[in-house]
């Protein structure tokens, strides 16, 4: 069942990573996407890289890429590192996908916009990343912006995916998935046939309810009515799943499920 789903794994240290990825495989999940917070970044995300390309070579990997997080001294050091991040996660991962992402806060001159425009003189086509596009923004200004900026990522030729952001506004999220179907139809040139859509996803809970109240996500959009409501949440988040299936937008769960119990209560948002 969640052979063609995606699964993000966060973990402390290469001991729970194993359990993680042991868990997974053996519940047949074998596409993983790794984020880049916390302590998964600079060597450690290497060290990461390395790890899961020798020791779990069946798995489809694909590794975010936060210019937040993978700062170094300056910018010019910074994309160097970068790029050789690009090279060593060829050398060990088959996947060769990467999702970009500026972070919570953008830095100056060096997040995925500078990135892609860097890359057009660093770079070829074989490349494959992924970018970020929130559907949530209910200002029109900042809608027009969020626009305007995947218009300016995909023109820049590397994309080969968008990854939507969580939120619970089935209309809202309707309208920006007419707008991305608008913009392959009518700007084939932004896109080749091979574009993805992933959409995020989360497997409400008590606890998950809770912290979102008591400490919102950057970026992320809840309605009272899901946050208020465990049942009305449930209820939300099923619905959200039969529209990105109805869409071929491709499931990336972010939630934990790597209990028994975690894993059967996301299966049953999944039961026909």
């Amino acid at each position: 069942m969640f052979n063609n789903f995606r699964v993000e794994i966060s973990f402390k240290d290469f001991d729970q990573l194993k359990k993680k990825l042991d868990f997974c495989l053996n519940r047949k999940i074998c596409k993983i996407n790794i984020p880049c917070k916390g302590n998964i970044k600079k060597d450690f995300l290497l060290d990461v890289v390395k790890f899961i390309g020798v020791k779990y070579k069946k798995l489809d990997v694909i590794y975010h890429y936060s210019f937040y997080h993978q700062f170094y001294s300056n910018k010019n050091l910074s994309y160097q590192e970068f790029l050789n991040f690009l090279e060593y996660n060829k050398t060990y991962n088959k996947s060769n996908e990467i999702l970009l992402v500026s972070g919570s806060k953008k830095r100056n001159q060096f997040e995925v916009l500078d990135i892609l425009e860097k890359l057009k003189f660093d770079s070829n086509k074989n490349i494959k990343f992924g970018v970020a596009f929130n559907p949530y923004f209910f200002e029109e200004i900042d809608n027009k912006i969020e626009r305007n900026r995947l218009k300016d990522k995909l023109n820049s030729h590397f994309v080969k995916s968008i990854w939507l952001q969580f939120g619970s506004e089935l209309n809202q999220l309707t309208k920006e998935i007419n707008f991305l179907k608008k913009i392959k139809g009518n700007y084939p040139n932004f896109i080749d046939n091979e574009l993805k859509i992933y959409g995020s996803l989360f497997i409400p809970s008590k606890q998950s309810l809770a912290r979102f109240k008591f400490r919102p996500w950057r970026g992320v959009y809840l309605s009272d009515k899901y946050l208020n409501s465990l049942e009305e949440s449930n209820k939300i988040t099923k619905n959200i799943i039969d529209f990105y299936l109805k869409n071929s937008i491709i499931p990336l769960i972010e939630t934990e499920l790597f209990t028994e119990k975690q894993f059967k209560e996301a299966q049953n948002f999944f039961v026909l």
